[in-house]
């Protein structure tokens, strides 16, 4: 494996002042204990008149060379899962849960097609509406919005009132968006799982590090037996719906089915619900919070401190050509910067469904997090709230110490001193220039969002 790196043909060159080599495992040893330091300037094309700048403070001395994470790389042979559940293991980290289904009884054409929206006239769809009309929220009369995101959306866009996050920022009490305490970094990972998410699996067994997973239905019964890994592992498992659509565009069926649907295939493959949920892109407002809810889903976007800071690496973009990884990893320590003045923790945007966005964070944003001082205490979301893992399901939570969200729990914990971290209805300004064109309205765009976002401007 080339360690050194060389131009990224077609994405950005990288260079530095001095030479730049991946550290190998040598070069650890010599440098006595100290985090080997690797600091890149690189620089898009002449056309772009772009440079991005990072310093990392370590990197995976197996990394693939960031020359090669670009979005032509050839893909590499997907790595085994190191242990595989079985069926009627019994999961010991989580008081009261039923014992693993068998993954084998897990037929296709028991759901509905994968990647797209799910129709909303079948039997099941109408018993969880049935059950959304009866669960005690009331769900705000709001029309969906346009595709295309808040350049085709302005007079929704300046509401306000309706408390859209992906145009003002705007949160409510159930949403959580960051961890309680100062060096608190709740670990996500978003549309997986995927054929290299095995990869992730084995750097966080390695490091004993633990994540909580937004996992796409499409995704869990094409991957069941992965899901399964994940969970067996002491992963926390969330909703992230069953196509990866944009929650805002749909109708309340929609939204249920969507929901339900990702639900569902998670239960059937772990035996217990999750109670979190993302909603792809950050799309949410009143009236998607409010089904989440009524559907026992609490909210989990990601920090975001001002109207152009939010904590997406974009880390997911590298893979279809618009992000290159030099400017993922200056988004990396952006967000660093931004974390170390915080008065709390946080939580970032990151991906496992590609090859790009698992060696990026296996080969150097995990590294690097990891060589950080004062050292950050990483966990599942559902820990960095001070809950246990019981309480990130349905049949194991504790509904008297975290009640639902349909009974007031949810969202973000207090300080260990006591003081309270919502952020409930906090806003940006959004500034609409002339219809169709947002300024300083909206960054950190992540998943799928070249296509649900591209009109947007900057």
């Amino acid at each position: 494996m080339d360690s050194a790196l060389a131009p990224v043909a077609d994405e950005a060159a990288v260079s530095a002042t001095v030479p730049v080599v991946l550290p190998d495992s040598s070069s650890l040893v010599a440098n006595s204990g100290a985090a080997p330091s690797l600091s890149v300037s690189g620089a898009a094309p002449l056309a772009q008149q772009t440079t991005y700048s990072f310093t990392l403070q370590s990197v995976n001395p197996t990394a693939i060379s960031l020359s090669v994470i670009v979005a032509s790389q050839s893909s590499f042979p997907t790595r085994p899962l190191d242990s595989t559940a079985t069926a009627g293991a019994h999961p010991s980290f989580i008081s009261g849960a039923p014992n693993l289904p068998d993954a084998s009884l897990l037929k296709p054409s028991d759901y509905p097609p994968m990647d797209v929206p799910p129709p909303t006239d079948s039997t099941i769809v109408q018993q969880w509406k049935h059950d959304v009309a009866n669960s005690g929220i009331t769900i705000p009369d709001l029309q969906p919005t346009l595709p295309g995101g808040c350049a085709a959306n302005p007079t929704i866009a300046n509401d306000v009132s309706r408390c859209w996050w992906t145009c003002t920022g705007c949160t409510r009490d159930a949403d959580i968006t960051d961890c309680p305490n100062p060096m608190q970094w709740g670990l996500t990972y978003d549309d997986g799982p995927g054929y290299y998410t095995s990869d992730l699996l084995h750097y966080l067994d390695e490091k004993n590090l633990k994540s909580t997973f937004f996992v796409v239905g499409s995704r869990a019964i094409q991957f069941p037996r992965i899901l399964q890994t994940q969970y067996m592992g002491q992963h926390q498992i969330a909703v992230h719906t069953w196509s990866h659509t944009p929650l805002t565009t749909q109708t309340n069926d929609q939204i249920i089915a969507e929901l339900g649907w990702a639900k569902k295939i998670i239960k059937d493959a772990l035996g217990v619900t999750p109670n979190m949920m993302r909603p792809p892109f950050g799309d949410i407002d009143d009236r998607v919070r409010a089904i989440s809810i009524a559907m026992g889903l609490v909210p989990v976007i990601w920090t975001r401190t001002s109207p152009v800071s939010t904590f997406d690496t974009d880390d997911f973009n590298i893979h279809n050509g618009v992000t290159p990884v030099s400017k993922v990893l200056q988004n990396w320590q952006n967000i660093l910067s931004s974390a170390s003045t915080l008065k709390t923790g946080f939580i970032v945007l990151e991906h496992d469904l590609f090859q790009e966005s698992v060696e990026v964070a296996t080969g150097y944003i995990l590294p690097d997090a990891l060589a950080h001082n004062p050292p950050f205490n990483i966990q599942p979301v559902v820990k960095c709230l001070g809950r246990s893992m019981s309480d990130a399901y349905v049949e194991t939570n504790n509904n008297k110490t975290n009640p639902p969200a349909a009974n007031g729990g949810g969202g973000n914990a207090q300080n260990t001193d006591g003081s309270d971290r919502s952020n409930a209805e906090k806003q940006y300004a959004l500034v609409l220039t002339h219809p169709g064109t947002i300024t300083a309205a909206f960054v950190g765009l992540s998943g799928f969002a070249v296509g649900l976002f591209a009109i947007l401007r900057f």
